[in-house]
């Protein structure tokens, strides 16, 4: 019977079937250079030229696969962090170009990271995008920000999110 909890089992179940196989599933396309041999994710020797992402949220399923979808996209390097409790110094160790921030997560909210990353000195200049399911994709697309950063949001969509990373990395020095 609709609306029961025996529905919202199966739709979890579901949701967690279709996740799993798009894990597992090898038909994405690569981007070139994702084949090659990853790099230890604080010198990040072997992917030189990828910019780096963090991804913190609470949902392993998410991040796992924002992740692979990212990479195989463009020249990124994405790392993921699960315990927003550890996102502050995995973001100091990793040192990204852009932090990927859950706004509802346990422990430490989004917000309250956030402005932890805007008082560091280290970290301070590094753009923040906020992905949540608090707006809707139209908000979102308007340029509703939260907290000055903008946001995309869920569930996500990868070329929105490709965008809006793309429109807030720091440009590059010319070499």
């Amino acid at each position: 019977m609709p609306g029961s909890a025996h529905d919202d089992f199966s739709e979890v179940h579901t949701h967690r079937q279709i996740m799993k196989k798009l894990l597992e599933a090898d038909f994405f396309p690569l981007a070139s250079g994702t084949d090659s041999p990853r790099p230890d994710p604080v010198s990040g020797s072997v992917d030189k030229g990828k910019r780096r992402i963090l991804i913190v949220d609470d949902d392993a399923n998410s991040t796992h696969l924002v992740k692979i979808l990212l990479e195989r996209s463009g020249p990124y390097l994405v790392l993921e962090e699960n315990d927003a409790a550890n996102a502050y110094q995995t973001a100091h160790d990793f040192k990204p170009d852009v932090i990927l921030l859950d706004i509802v997560m346990p422990k430490i909210d989004g917000g309250e990271l956030a402005i932890q990353i805007e008082a560091d000195r280290e970290l301070h200049d590094t753009p923040i995008i906020f992905l949540t399911a608090l707006a809707t994709h139209g908000e979102a697309k308007s340029g509703l920000l939260i907290q000055g950063h903008p946001l995309v949001a869920k569930p996500i969509s990868i070329p929105e999110l490709i965008d809006a990373i793309e429109k807030h990395l720091p440009a590059r020095a010319a070499c």
